[in-house]
């Protein structure tokens, strides 16, 4: 009976699927990786922590996966029957698929090779090599058979016989069989090996068991064994049913071939120990396992028709050949197509492991760099901020102080100019001429010169120390903010200061201040009646007294205004006599009170001692004085008297303009020095946002660097959870069961 235990080669199918499922979720793994390595190079803020030859070979990884995924899609377990002509290849693949799907007979039949693989379509077809067409089964005599020359193939050809899988379990599970010419009918076994052996997984030698071991068979398995490294090989000595006939001499027989093939196997190819070799051969009949086999598919009994005896024990040593076979091809197919590509998926997890091992390393690396950086810059932003809080209250008490300490300065220099203004005043030169316009002229250059005398003369006496306090309130304000600056801004920072000399402005604007002076250059006689109503009444009330003596004048002449009119003109004239009157009385008693009373009393004496003579002479010097006064009141006169006046009337205009011009000079000094400090603390503005741009820099690449780091790490876990699976695989279906 045949083994009903499930089949060895679903292993294979079983480890192709697995296999098929890791290199799946490592192409998809490696393709994340490939991304993410790709976004980390191409991001510039990240500093290169993933590098160009990184992105290169995890690229690379990527389409060899997918080649090897489209190689694994193909894989199949294949297993190559060789053997002199007629000794029954054909007919044990026909028997191990249990339908006659190959041509086979007596004498030289397959005249090509033959692959026979299973097909989920219901009909069987085949397809010629280099053409795509689906042909009928039925012609797979016409091409593979020698005995149809006419349409054969070249023994080096392969043609592809597709069997539905419904009919043969055997392909359902990716096995190929290929059947092959005799290896005594050709000499191109070269060319044989390189077309169709190289991904053989089993070799089956189908023996004669009514000969024994040719040379040429031999030839060919040395030649294999050459190209592979210890190949399985399986010695099938078929038409063991012929022993039948003589059964004396079985045993004798069984043991000859044995020993043969032992030593061939071992001590001519090596392929195997001497302990294992005798599981390597096996004495069938495969001509009458096939036909049981369809019998038994038939419904019929399996032990009818004409069966040699015996049957029974060559059909359980051909299923063990087959059970030894499959266990075989299983184990030796899987190592052969997955063991390779499993070392590559290692080496590649492996590979982009250790990529992201390094890219988080350098992320992290990088990160505690950055965190220590921001907060040195926290630390310095804040130490900015404080010092230039204090600094700002610092400098205002200063700015104070020194605008205070020149407002003095001025004002007291501007008081002692004042004071040399006539001395100013006397060095003016100019022509002098008493018409309306000359006098405008000469007014106008005397009050330039004062302008610029004045001006000359102050810069003279503070210009040197309030440019010297200036300049050294700006040079301690740079050094106080230069350790608030980078040092690059801090080498830059002279040039914020005023290379010019400051320059106070005094502008007294006399031209503007003085244009309401009126000179008064008339001759006026030193005795005469309104010098001695000055001196004895006062500037104010003689002037009342003069311009009463003005208004009586007219009073005399007819007037024609209306009675009313008239009336209140008079009444207003009598209330400024008694006005005047009262004045007059007040002086002329004031006078008495001190000593005019005296003059008059000794006039009198004078009078009535020295006679009409003395007051005569007394008249003439009167008379002679006037006109030695008037002969000199020159151009030259007019001139001094002007000055004079405009000195004092000067004088006081200036006094009241000491408090604005020294608040003006001292807001000068303020602006200049608050003007330079507001440079300064400008380039501090301009540190405190490049910190603040830095900071906000820095957290931004902090979070790209965590960012990196958690990626890195989840597909560091996904590496070592495919590397689990690959190791699960390795145990699983590539080392040796214990």
């Amino acid at each position: 009976m045949e083994q009903s235990d499930p089949s060895p080669l679903k292993r294979f199918v079983q480890a192709k699927k697995k296999i098929g499922e890791v290199f799946e979720q490592l192409l998809v793994y490696v393709q994340e990786g490939t991304q993410f390595v790709k976004e980390t190079c191409n991001n510039e803020s990240l500093e290169n922590i993933a590098d160009k030859t990184q992105l290169d070979e995890i690229e690379e990884y990527t389409n060899k996966l997918s080649t090897i995924q489209e190689v694994l899609a193909r894989r199949h377990m294949k297993v190559a029957f060789f053997g002199r002509t007629s000794n029954g290849k054909s007919t044990v693949v026909n028997a191990m698929l249990r339908d006659r799907v190959l041509p086979s007979g007596i004498g030289h039949t397959t005249n090509c090779f033959l692959s026979v693989e299973g097909t989920d379509e219901d009909k069987a077809f085949l397809k010629t090599e280099g053409s795509e067409e689906e042909k009928s089964i039925k012609t797979v005599n016409q091409l593979a058979h020698a005995l149809h020359m006419d349409e054969s193939l070249d023994a080096g050809c392969l043609v592809k016989v597709f069997w539905p899988k419904t009919k043969c379990a055997l392909l359902r599970d990716d096995l190929v069989l290929v059947d092959s010419p005799g290896t005594d009918v050709t000499t191109q076994l070269d060319s044989w090996i390189d077309k169709f052996c190289l991904d053989a997984d089993v070799f089956v030698l189908v023996a004669n068991s009514e000969s024994t071991l040719m040379n040429t068979e031999k030839h060919f398995f040395h030649k294999v064994n050459e190209r592979l490294s210890k190949p399985n090989i399986f010695i099938l000595n078929n038409r063991w049913d012929a022993s039948a006939a003589e059964p004396e001499y079985m045993e004798d027989v069984r043991k000859q071939h044995t020993d043969r093939c032992v030593n061939f196997l071992v001590e001519e190819l090596k392929v195997v120990d001497r302990a294992q070799a005798p599981n390597r051969i096996f004495f069938v009949s495969a001509k009458e396992v096939l036909n049981s086999r369809m019998q038994r598919a038939q419904g019929m009994p399996e032990t009818g028709g004409a069966l040699a005896e015996g049957f029974q024990e060559r059909l359980k040593e051909f299923q063990s050949f087959e059970r030894s076979f499959e266990e075989c091809i299983s184990h030796s197919a899987v190592k052969t197509k997955f063991e390779q590509h499993t070392i590559r998926a290692k080496q590649i997890t492996e590979t982009v492991q250790n990529i992201m091992d390094q890219i988080n390393i350098a992320a992290a690396e990088k990160r505690v760099a950055s965190l220590e950086e921001r907060e040195y810059l926290i630390d310095r932003l804040d130490f900015v901020r404080n010092q230039l809080n204090l600094l700002i209250q610092d400098i205002k008490r200063k700015i104070e102080a020194i605008t205070e300490e020149v407002k003095g300065k001025v004002s007291d220099a501007m008081a002692e100019e004042i004071c040399r203004l006539s001395v100013l005043i006397d060095e003016f030169h100019a022509d002098f001429h008493t018409s309306p316009h000359m006098l405008k002229i000469y007014k106008s250059d005397l009050l330039n010169h004062i302008e610029k005398g004045m001006g000359k003369n102050l810069a003279f006496r503070c210009s040197h120390a309030v440019n010297a306090s200036v300049q050294s309130s700006q040079q301690d304000m740079m050094e106080c903010l230069k350790p608030l600056l980078p040092s690059a801004a801090q080498n830059q920072l002279h040039m914020l200061i005023p290379s010019r000399k400051f320059e106070l402005s005094y502008d007294l604007n006399c031209a503007t201040l003085c244009s309401d002076f009126q000179e008064n250059i008339e001759f006026r006689f030193s005795l005469g009646w309104t010098a001695l109503v000055h001196r004895f009444l006062g500037p104010v009330n003689a002037k009342r007294a003069l311009m009463l003596v003005d208004q009586t004048l007219p009073l005399t002449a007819p007037s024609t205004p209306s009675a009313p009119a008239a009336v209140q003109s008079q009444n207003q004239q009598s209330l400024v006599q008694e006005e005047l009157m009262m004045s007059m009385v007040n002086n002329l008693a004031s006078v008495t009170s001190r000593t005019s009373m005296s003059v008059v009393i000794v006039g009198g004496v004078v009078w009535r001692t020295v006679g009409w003579r003395m007051i005569a002479l007394s008249m003439s010097l009167y008379g002679m004085l006037y006109l030695f006064e008037k002969f000199t009141w020159t151009t030259k006169a007019k001139e001094r008297a002007l000055k004079k006046q405009f000195v004092d009337y000067a004088t006081e205009k200036l006094q009241m303009i000491i408090s604005f011009t020294s608040s003006n000079c001292s807001h000068q000094v303020q602006q200049e020095i608050a003007s330079t400090f507001a440079r300064l603390c400008q380039q501090v503005d301009i540190t405190q946002k490049d910190l603040e741009n830095d900071i906000q820099r820095l957290t931004d690449k902090i979070q790209k660097l965590e960012t990196v780091q958690n990626r890195s790490k989840a597909l560091r876990h996904k590496a070592t959870a495919l590397e689990k699976q690959l190791e699960d695989f390795s145990s699983q279906y590539l080392r040796p069961q214990p």
